[in-house]
């Protein structure tokens, strides 16, 4: 989505296992309005999981390299359509989506200008990585334990990466979107995504200034 004011500063956004649903689209609406070039690729090919068994299951039957090949070429797409078409874009991820968002950045450093995970990680080598990272965690997932946060911050803090992980008190995984497991957290959302334009404004700034 190019915003009424004319193409900004790109930023691909990467679905959960939901699928293509309202709260992705909202996303990129919202991103669109606050002067970014936005599109979100339909990583599940149209499926739209109405319980947490049939999104595991269709997740499942997913092929990883055909998923890693549609978000690269979506980059390219996202691109063409920027203010810059040569210049990086930023991502942002959700859950599964953001798994392939700090993917994407490690993948292909040098078309990655930001990268914001909203409780997602990923255990892969972050040496290539380039990009800053927002990291928003609840106060309790059973899918991204604790290990695997304080893992993944260490890693990266270690490799002298620069990261910013926020925690949202009393909060579970989807708490920033409305999905089939319950509606969004509204103040915990409205603070996380308050800091997501804030840190695209710093990092991946567009041609109008961004608001809440």
């Amino acid at each position: 989505m190019v915003p009424d004011t004319g193409p900004g500063h790109g930023v691909l956004v990467l679905h959960s296992w939901w699928g293509l649903d309202a709260a992705t689209k909202s996303v990129v609406e919202r991103l669109a309005d606050a002067g970014y070039t936005a599109l979100a690729p339909d990583l599940l090919g149209g499926v739209r999981p109405d319980d947490a068994d049939a999104a595991r299951d269709a997740l499942a039957e997913t092929d990883p390299n055909a998923t890693a090949a549609l978000v690269l070429s979506s980059v390219v797409a996202l691109r063409a359509h920027s203010a810059a078409p040569t210049a990086p874009v930023a991502v942002v991820g959700f859950s599964m989506g953001a798994s392939w968002a700090l993917w994407l950045g490690t993948r292909q450093p040098d078309s990655v200008d930001a990268v914001v995970a909203y409780y997602g990680a990923q255990n892969i080598d972050f040496d290539a990585l380039r990009a800053p990272v927002l990291g928003h965690f609840a106060e309790a997932d059973p899918l991204v334990t604790e290990d695997e946060l304080v893992e993944m911050q260490a890693h990266l803090m270690l490799l002298d990466k620069h990261v910013e992980f926020h925690r949202y008190e009393g909060t579970g995984h989807w708490f920033a979107q409305d999905t089939p497991a319950g509606p969004a957290d509204e103040a915990a959302s409205a603070l996380a995504w308050e800091r997501t334009l804030m840190f695209l404004a710093e990092h991946a700034p567009t041609h109008q200034s961004w608001s809440v």
